[in-house]
């Protein structure tokens, strides 16, 4: 019997979602694969929206082919573009549905999806599917959110409501934006045997970061995919909605950040980089959106390890840890352990 569960993209196309969106690069939302990357492999992108991380990996890979699919066709529009204007001729691009890609089985060297899965309805599932199209050896990379785990400071009653709007609204549509920390178990769910779970975060402290991340929720809370639904759901008011921007916007353009990390100088002491303590370092408090959870798969190739083996960074349930990478079998990372062809993400 087919599963024919769905859901809905929550955040939808609004310019500011793909304001957000076009800021990622994979130095940032992808670091944990990019050692992995070699020229002249195979990689499918699941999710590509925009289109910059895709950019960036097909740069990494070139020669080799990465495929871009996205739901919608109108956001492939867009990132056709950005690789154009990035001169690349590796990329093709495609409309596609994660928990039923039809693909060939063994395709991929690389099967990446960044903040995808907190959107489907059965994350196994596609879990499953991004497996069956990866070529033994090979690695499914996946990063996603954790909307739970995000954190600033001081608390504002406005942006308690925000998240908890988003979160409701997220739900309502059939996804998971606490999907971060559920990572781990859905992969040993779908069958992945050699697993490197990981964490990581985005912090907005400085000035700049914080007004852009304040300014860009100011708009998407009231424009994007996130009121279209809170509003069709019954969840809020147009009236509740209007004051959460103002907040958002004032705590990225306002609100100091709390230093966490300075050195005091003494009296007489020697500028930076003339053996002097030197004024305070810059700021790096934890204020703004906090995220983690990524994990690295690698599809099995042939006769498989016990588990628990020294080296492997195992868990039996669902959370995201700093972990330690998985040991590979005959010393090479996987997906390079023998002959590859293409790239892509």
């Amino acid at each position: 019997m087919t599963d024919e569960r769905s859901a809905i993209y929550t955040h939808g196309h609004h310019e500011s979602v793909l304001r957000g969106h076009r800021r990622r690069t994979a130095e940032d939302s992808a670091a944990y694969l990019l050692p992995h990357l070699k020229p002249g492999s195979s990689v499918l992108d699941i999710g590509c929206g925009p289109g910059t991380i895709t950019g960036d990996l097909a740069a990494q890979v070139a020669p080799g082919p990465v495929l871009a699919i996205d739901q919608f066709a109108d956001v492939l529009n867009v990132a056709h573009a950005e690789i154009q204007r990035r001169n690349l001729s590796n990329v093709t691009f495609a409309t596609a549905d994660v928990q039923s890609l039809g693909l060939r089985d063994d395709s991929f060297d690389i099967v990446h999806a960044h903040q995808v899965l907190q959107h489907v309805a059965d994350p196994v599932r596609a879990l499953v599917e991004m497996k069956r199209v990866c070529r033994p050896g090979g690695i499914v990379a996946i990063r996603d959110a954790d909307y739970a785990g995000f954190i600033w400071f001081p608390r504002l009653p406005a942006l308690d409501l925000w998240l908890e709007l988003y979160e409701r609204a997220a739900r309502a549509n059939g996804g998971e934006p606490d999907a971060g920390r559920r990572l781990l178990s859905w992969a040993q769910e779908a069958g992945f045997d050699e697993i490197t779970p990981t964490g990581s975060l985005w912090c907005y402290a400085t000035p700049e970061t914080r007004e852009w991340w304040g300014g860009m929720w100011a708009d998407r809370i009231v424009h994007s995919g996130v009121a279209r639904d809170l509003l069709r759901l019954g969840l809020a008011t147009t009236a509740q909605l209007e004051p959460i921007g103002t907040p958002s916007r004032a705590r990225g353009a306002d609100s100091p950040p709390n230093p966490t990390r300075c050195r005091r100088r003494g009296a007489g002491s020697a500028p930076p980089g003339d053996g002097g303590a030197g004024p305070a370092a810059p700021p790096d408090s934890r204020t703004g959106r906090h995220r983690h959870g990524c994990e690295t798969l690698e599809k099995p190739r042939g006769r498989q390890e016990p588990a628990g083996l020294p080296g492997h960074s195992r868990r039996d349930h669902g959370g995201t840890r700093r972990g330690r990478p998985v040991s590979v079998r005959g010393g090479a990372p996987a997906g390079h352990g023998g002959p590859q062809s293409g790239g892509g993400r």
